[in-house]
Parts: C-alpha cells; sequence; structure tokens
C-alpha cells in the first residue's frame, strides 16, 4: 500500500472512531496499517463503529499482552470482506484492509465488557485470553477454560508465572553470547549469564534449611554419676 493511501485509511479510520468514542480514540499508522487506542470504557463503542461504519464485519482475532506494571493490553483485530458501502463518516475499509483495535485494563482489576455483543466470533478468544492472563470478559456467555487441564492452577501467559519444566529442562532457544561450541573459552567472565524465560533465580531451587530438634534436658530422676566419680584417689 503507497503511503497516501495508508495516511487516507488511518484519517478515515480517525474520523469513524473519534465521535463515536467522544474523542479518545489515538489511530495512528503502523507498517501500512491503522491501529486505534482506545480507553477500556469505549472498547464496545470502537468495536461497534469498526464494524457498522468502517465495514469491519469479519472478527480475525483477539488476546492479551501482559505489560507488567502497566497493566495487561487486549487487542483484536477486525477486517473488510468486501468494500464498504459509501455513507456515513467516510467510505470506510476495502475490500481486505483491516484495522487493529487496542485497549489496556489495569493489573487489579484486568475485567473488560465482552466484545461477543458486536462479534460472536470473539467468543472463544476471549475463553483463551481469560485463561492464559486472567482477564474477566464480562457478559461473556460461557466464560470458561478452553485449553487447559481441568485443576490447571494459574495463567500461563502472565509474566510473574513460573515455568517448572524450564528448569528442569534444558532451555532448547539460542545460546547466550560465549555459551555455543564455537564460542567456548572466548566467553566474557565478567558476563552474567541470562535465565530463559520463565526461570526463577536459584534461590528458587534451594533446599529448605535443616531442622534440629531442640536437645531434650535431663530429667531430675535420671541416675547421676556417683561422688567423686573420675577424680583421682589420694
Amino acid at each position: 500500500m503507497s503511503p497516501e493511501r495508508t495516511r487516507a485509511l488511518v484519517e478515515t479510520v480517525a474520523r469513524v472512531l473519534g465521535p463515536a468514542t467522544g474523542g479518545t480514540a489515538e489511530v495512528q499508522e503502523n507498517y501500512d496499517h491503522p491501529v486505534a487506542v482506545v480507553p477500556a470504557e469505549q472498547w464496545i463503542a470502537a468495536l461497534t463503529a469498526a464494524r457498522d461504519e468502517l465495514g469491519a464485519i469479519f472478527f480475525d482475532w483477539l488476546t492479551g499482552v501482559d505489560e507488567l506494571e502497566n497493566g495487561y493490553t487486549v487487542a483484536a483485530f477486525v477486517c473488510a470482506p468486501a468494500d464498504a458501502a459509501p455513507g456515513g463518516s467516510g467510505p470506510g475499509l476495502a475490500r481486505g484492509q483491516g484495522l487493529l483495535l487496542k485497549t489496556l485494563v489495569p493489573r487489579d482489576h484486568a475485567e473488560l465488557p465482552s466484545a461477543t455483543t458486536v462479534y460472536r466470533g470473539a467468543a472463544w478468544h476471549e475463553r483463551e485470553t481469560f485463561e492464559m492472563f486472567g482477564i474477566e470478559f464480562s457478559g461473556h456467555p460461557d466464560l470458561k477454560p478452553l485449553l487447559l487441564p481441568d485443576g490447571f492452577e494459574g495463567h500461563p501467559l502472565r509474566k510473574e508465572f513460573i515455568l517448572a519444566s524450564r528448569v528442569v529442562k534444558a532451555w532448547p532457544g539460542a545460546k547466550e553470547p560465549g555459551e555455543s561450541d564455537r564460542d567456548r573459552g572466548r566467553a566474557s567472565p565478567g558476563r552474567r549469564r541470562m535465565l530463559p524465560p520463565g526461570v526463577p533465580g536459584d534461590e528458587w531451587l534451594k533446599p529448605l534449611p535443616a531442622v534440629t530438634a531442640p536437645a531434650t534436658p535431663a530429667s531430675d530422676d535420671s541416675p547421676s554419676a556417683p561422688a567423686g566419680a573420675g577424680e583421682g584417689e589420694g
């Protein structure tokens, strides 16, 4: 897509989402695609405008991103399977064009209205995001685990989640600089080895300190040594 067409598309999306979200939508271009960031309270309004006014009637995917202390980003990609009919605030999206919508929810209250009220296809995407990140989607018709086994505890895609298998198995990814066979002997001695993602520090594997039972004091009725025992005879 040419820069001119990309710029026109971003302007069209901004003209539609601006009024729909009370002027809170921030629309930018990223790798020739429009990206709209909206507050959580305007999430449904933005999705509805994308569907009804931009012609993005096809729901592609929804997922989350752990942003640590900033909370969780929820992102959804929607696109137009055909040219949108002219009208409303602009011509809308052309066939095959898509829009990435993003919002942020706080870490201590990770909840967002369900997109299923706008796109029914978001149902299992939200179930997966719920079990992987622990984000609640209020109004979802059947928000229950999708992929993990029964009884699984925790949310595996949160960055604080401990991946125990990474501790007991060799990390299959690329080695750290200086750790490959080719670089053996050439590693910087002062470089601290980095742990793979999901692996805690060595302190997690240290055994608990041994507990020593307190000494039992001798009872009064225990036999005592005879007087003068151990003393030399005069």
